[in-house]
């Protein structure tokens, strides 16, 4: 993996570059200028310390290459079987050493971030398992039906690179067509979630793979929006046939603006499938989750 925005598809990315306060110092040393690189969005660089205007986290310098640690996932009772509560127990595996990282940045309040999605995308959580004195992370879920899904953690350890990280899981009771792609339909691109109404506009309309697509999002009511995870919006996408899982925050947010659209994700989506994409927003303590299924094409 080469950052926490793509996983297992190598996205393209334009530089954005923050300017340093006024007055800020700029970092040298004996090779030259010290560049300064947001830890979760690797376009984001500038030449002295601060925080990303994305995502709020320190920038850090001289910030390591990515490099795939490993992901091990156990699980009990065996086999893996929907309906019956199952506790999760998840590590992240150092890449050089094969053992299990045992600390961890904070990221979006969080030390782990997990993403639980069926094969047939009719199922989305975003949970958050809880860290054990050893380094690992435990979760307790009901998977709710047969199927495959896949299993995404988002993690950064400590003197390493963010981290995210796919495994699929298959439960034993699954039938033949659990790794047939999933079928999307065209869905609403305005639709009611627990207390906000989410508008979705696309540019361009009908996306191209491989080029940035801007999704704006207009919020109703505006009144009582507020971060969630320390962000105006998260997202994740993930393609019809899994290979695909993309995990994003706001570029821009207008929370306060109820004429225009308040949060903008650009994304590239890297190649023509049919992908969708949940979102979720927070209002008066709520989060409201809603998913949009957008067909992205070949370049003619």
């Amino acid at each position: 993996m080469t950052g926490r925005r793509q996983c297992l598809a190598a996205l393209a990315a334009g530089v954005l570059r923050a300017q340093s306060p006024a007055g800020a110092p700029t970092a040298t040393s004996a090779a030259g200028p010290v560049e300064f690189t947001c830890p979760m969005d690797r376009d984001v660089k500038q030449s002295g310390p601060g925080r990303c205007p994305r995502c709020g986290m320190k920038l850090t310098a001289r910030l390591p290459e990515p490099a795939a640690y490993g992901f091990d996932i156990r699980y009990a009772p065996r086999p893996l079987r929907a309906g019956v509560e199952t506790r999760f127990d998840f590590g992240i595996l150092d890449p050089g050493t094969g053992k299990p990282v045992r600390r961890f940045e904070v990221v979006h309040e969080k030390l782990f971030h997990l993403f639980l999605v069926t094969g047939d995308l009719g199922y989305f959580a975003h949970e958050h398992p809880s860290p054990r004195p050893n380094g690992r992370f435990h979760f307790r879920t009901t998977l709710p039906r047969p199927g495959a899904y896949r299993a995404v953690a988002d993690c950064y350890p400590s003197g390493g690179a963010p981290q995210f990280l796919a495994r699929t899981l298959i439960t034993v009771d699954a039938d033949a067509s659990a790794l047939d792609a999933a079928r999307l339909p065209a869905t609403p691109f305005v639709q009611q979630a627990a207390n906000l109404e989410v508008e979705l506009t696309l540019q361009p309309p009908l996306p191209v793979a491989g080029f940035e697509t801007k999704l704006f999002f207009r919020l109703r009511p505006a009144a009582g929006l507020e971060q969630y995870l320390a962000a105006w919006g998260h997202m994740l996408a993930a393609s019809d046939d899994l290979v695909d899982v993309i995990h994003d925050h706001p570029l821009y947010a207008y929370p306060d603006e109820p004429r225009r659209p308040q949060v903008q994700f650009n994304v590239i989506f890297p190649r023509p499938r049919g992908y969708r994409v949940w979102v979720q927003f927070q209002r008066l303590g709520v989060v409201n989750t809603s998913a949009f299924n957008i067909a992205v094409r070949e370049l003619a």
